[in-house]
């Protein structure tokens, strides 16, 4: 199916945002993405116009016969506006580097946004799969079932010593990162998130924003994904990731146990204020929106807040991001504007409406 218009995306929920699955008061999401390309042709930085295209050409018929992929839509950077490709790396269907020069790339979605194919970004392919909760495992296995389908269609550049080749030597190997989605506002309020983040450092790990490489934590949510793709086996790749998130989540839930035995009326007034100014507010940012939804948040994954759901709040982490706030609005808005939109989208939401 080739869709030219993300628009019929803001009619889903994506799977990832559902808030259910194994540990989803702490982790939102699981991710696998694997890292693929083309062989007897130059990584993409490396490619004239005329072998990107090339790549595209070849890429995007082993793509279209997938299974998976099908049902889903295949999208062209170049025929959509730049607010669309925002849109789409604020659902975590792209990367900010498939935002940049959208000649000969494009991404291949599939039904609930379960997988996206990334087509000529850093390396030929990149693969990726989510889902809601700790759930790795599933991820893989979707994964691996996808890859497998792409090797029956597609030559991949393949080393036998170093394994699979790529644009970028930290992904050579197996070319899989691994990557969970935390909330983790009780280690922050108390002080030893750094800690946690430091120890899981030296474990081969490495903690990003809510967006991934290049991007900063705010609101309390933490993307934690290996480093290390060369000469480990990609299950091996997959339990020391989940080894380690067992242990961030113990941590969390122990910091959420003391303030709640320790500090409870301050962790309570800090909580409902955030609720009353999200659910009052006719002016917010997004900066200030993602902290007052984490609070939000932490209060319904403690029982503090029993008349909104998880999945609500999730949503709304997403809803209230500058490009889809344009669509849903059906055009440009100043920052300005966004900060009245973003106010009057919670507050209906939070309302039912």
């Amino acid at each position: 199916m080739n869709i030219t218009s993300v628009d019929y995306l803001l009619k889903h929920t994506c799977e990832w945002l559902k808030g259910t699955g194994p540990n989803s008061d702490i982790v939102i999401s699981s991710r696998i993405r694997l890292a693929r390309n083309l062989e007897k042709l130059p990584f993409s930085h490396w490619a004239s116009k005329k072998q990107e295209k090339e790549a595209m050409d070849i890429l995007e018929k082993g793509v279209l016969d997938v299974d998976l992929v099908k049902t889903g839509a295949y999208i062209r950077m170049s025929e959509i506006e730049d607010v669309d490709r925002q849109f789409l790396l604020e659902r975590h269907l792209i990367s900010r580097e498939h935002m940049v020069h959208p000649e000969y790339k494009s991404v291949a979605i599939a039904d609930k946004e379960i997988m996206s194919i990334m087509v000529n970004e850093e390396d030929h392919l990149r693969v990726q799969v989510m889902q809601s909760g700790f759930n790795l495992q599933e991820c893989w296995r979707i994964a691996n079932r996808l890859d497998e389908s792409l090797h029956k269609r597609l030559k991949f550049a393949f080393s036998a010593d170093w394994g699979y080749l790529t644009a970028c030597p930290t992904n050579t190997g197996t070319g899989l990162r691994a990557s969970v989605m935390l909330h983790l506002p009780a280690l922050v309020m108390t002080k030893q998130v750094s800690r946690v983040i430091q120890a899981i450092s030296k474990l081969g790990m490495t903690a990003r924003g809510l967006y991934g490489e290049g991007t900063e934590a705010e609101g309390n949510f933490f993307q934690i994904s290996n480093q290390i793709t060369l000469g480990t086996p990609e299950d091996d790749v997959i339990d020391n990731l989940e080894r380690v998130i067992r242990q961030v989540i113990g941590h969390e839930e122990n910091a959420r146990k003391t303030l709640m035995k320790q500090n409870r009326e301050v962790l309570q007034d800090k909580i409902a204020r955030s609720n009353g100014i999200i659910r009052s507010a006719y002016i917010v940012n997004t900066k200030e929106t993602l902290s007052l939804l984490s609070m939000v948040r932490l209060g319904v994954d403690m029982g503090l807040i029993t008349d909104i759901d998880r999945r609500a709040v999730n949503e709304l982490l997403i809803l209230t991001q500058p490009a889809h706030l344009q669509k849903i609005e059906g055009r440009q808005l100043s920052s300005a504007q966004r900060d009245v939109k973003r106010a009057n989208l919670i507050r209906r939401r939070l309302e039912g409406r």
